[in-house]
């Protein structure tokens, strides 16, 4: 069953290395991605944490999308209660007028980070999370084409008509997007709890949008691929143990594999990781394929968008490419 599938890159600080070698990393998986014939790559705004480099969102991006030629690039997503949609407007139509045809954006409305940071983060101590739609339609409004005597104007940004796609965890997410007419990726590789739930909101609220005349819906997962099952259960070891450590509070860089993964995973761990990490795509090829047909069939996405948090950067690359294979 095939779909269009996209990668969403975490830009993962790996143990033992830098931003740079994280962000050369990301480059190499967009070039993967383009190759392979991926829609889009993404990558994410986060915040003081040791195991991501993506904050600097649209700066990534211009290096992201000046490594390729061809592939959709944009966020997956900008976190707008942290910023003046104006901002945002002027940073992706500058990206929209250096790569026409290529940006997206994505946008959510948590902060991305720890409430500490995201105080710090906030262009106003009156920013709320509330006003979310409202700065939805503000950005809108300075991607669109300018009225006549318009006070301010986005420059770059006015006339770009930057495609938004909303994401979320939530039934919230899911109504926004559905009234506003605009497509909306479910973050089920991290928050599957509402995906069945917020999808039949999605579909069953949606109202036609210059953008988008009917539902278009995408879903996030996590893929690991390797050449036997007990390798890729060995590799996903380390997003499990990037989830114990956010669950201690714990802000650590990605981990390497953990090969006594069990001696170090309570029981209350591993019903936290089979529950948060249900639908992960693990395996190999074949288990993979039969594993992501059932996922399809059960959600009819439309789209979907993995990532791959996989702490080798070949061996990630190689699940880029293997994903390709079994999903076009």
């Amino acid at each position: 069953m095939a779909i269009p599938y996209s990668l969403l890159d975490l830009a993962p600080i790996s143990e033992g290395f830098g931003v740079k070698d994280a962000l050369n990393n990301s480059t190499l998986m967009a070039k993967e991605a383009e190759r392979s014939g991926y829609e889009r790559v993404w990558l994410a705004e986060h915040h003081g944490m040791q195991g991501v480099a993506s904050s600097a969102t649209s700066v990534v991006l211009t290096h992201i999308a000046n490594a390729t030629s061809s592939i959709k690039v944009g966020a997956g997503g900008i976190m707008l209660p942290n910023h003046a949609p104006l901002v945002i407007a002027e940073q992706f139509g500058t990206l929209a007028e250096l790569f026409p045809n290529r940006i997206e954006l994505g946008l959510g409305r948590a902060p991305g980070t720890d409430m500490a940071t995201a105080r710090a983060l906030r262009r106003n101590l009156h920013s709320d999370v509330d006003s979310y739609p409202e700065d939805i339609r503000e950005l809108q409004h300075y991607l669109g084409t300018p009225e006549e005597g318009q006070p301010i104007v986005a420059v770059p940004g006015a006339n770009t008509h930057v495609p938004l796609w909303l994401l979320g965890s939530s039934l919230y997410s899911a109504q926004v997007a559905a009234k506003m007419g605009l497509p909306y990726s479910f973050a089920s590789h991290f928050a599957p709890d509402a995906l069945f739930d917020a999808l039949h909101v999605y579909r069953s609220m949606f109202q036609p949008s210059a953008q988008l005349s009917t539902p278009k819906a995408m879903a996030g997962v996590m893929v690991v691929i390797a050449e036997t099952d007990e390798e890729a259960e060995w590799l996903f070891t380390s997003v499990k143990q990037q989830f114990m450590n956010m669950r201690r509070g714990l802000n650590k860089p990605f981990a390497k594999p953990m090969h006594n993964f069990n001696e170090y995973c309570t029981a209350t761990d591993e019903a936290m990781l089979s529950s948060v990490l249900r639908y992960a795509l693990v395996g190999s090829k074949e288990t993979v394929k039969t594993k992501l047909n059932k996922f399809i069939e059960a959600t009819q996405i439309d789209e979907i968008i993995v990532s791959m948090p996989i702490y080798d950067i070949n061996a990630r690359l190689l699940s880029v490419k293997t994903f390709a294979e079994l999903a076009g």
